[in-house]
């Protein structure tokens, strides 16, 4: 099995997502999801409407599944946004799969997520390993640059060490940051 890269060049992963939004709804919602959360793949096309949202169609903060709730899911805006306009455009029902194929009624398949990230980082010049685990990697990633804590992000990812989250992400040396631990008491 050959391991994949996450899309660390925040342009390309701009570019990526404009082009997966001009696909679909559903892909778009699909590629954000995954960048945003950090969501196995398989647990990512399993998802229902029920666990985004109640009956009368408002948006939960928080995914609803006892997979993922040490930490939760946070839905941030663009995610809710994205979800609203996948309900909405494919006229989901309370209990319908999120990423409903639109032959069955069933989740689309491994093989067609992958077809659809492989898609657009070939369009968007990505040149890495991409695949189903590049969503994940991704979401990692960015986290640890942006400062989360890598034991939250081990949580996230369900990883049982900080080293085997670190190995997964591809952070070779763990690079000093310029934190300022200062309570100016």
């Amino acid at each position: 099995m050959k391991t994949v890269e996450a899309i660390k060049d925040e342009e390309k992963l701009k570019a990526m997502k404009q082009y997966v939004k001009s696909k679909s709804a559903r892909d778009y919602c699909l590629f954000l999801l995954g960048i945003n959360t950090g969501i196995r793949i398989h647990d990512l096309l399993h998802i229902k409407v029920n666990e985004l949202m109640d009956e009368a169609g408002n948006m939960f903060t928080y995914l609803q599944s006892d997979l993922y709730n040490a930490p939760p899911v946070y839905l941030n805006d663009a995610v809710q946004q994205a979800l609203n306009t996948c309900i909405n455009e494919r006229d989901l029902e309370h209990s319908d799969f999120l990423f409903k194929s639109r032959k069955t009624n069933e989740p689309i398949s491994r093989q067609q997520a992958y077809r659809i990230i492989n898609e657009a980082s070939k369009h968007t010049g990505i040149t890495g390993s991409i695949g189903t685990h590049t969503l994940r990697k991704t979401f990692g990633y960015h986290a640890y640059k942006k400062g989360i804590a890598i034991s939250l992000i081990q949580k996230r990812l369900q990883h049982h060490t900080p080293s085997d989250t670190r190995q997964y992400l591809g952070l070779t040396t763990q690079a000093p940051k310029n934190l300022q631990l200062d309570v100016n008491l």
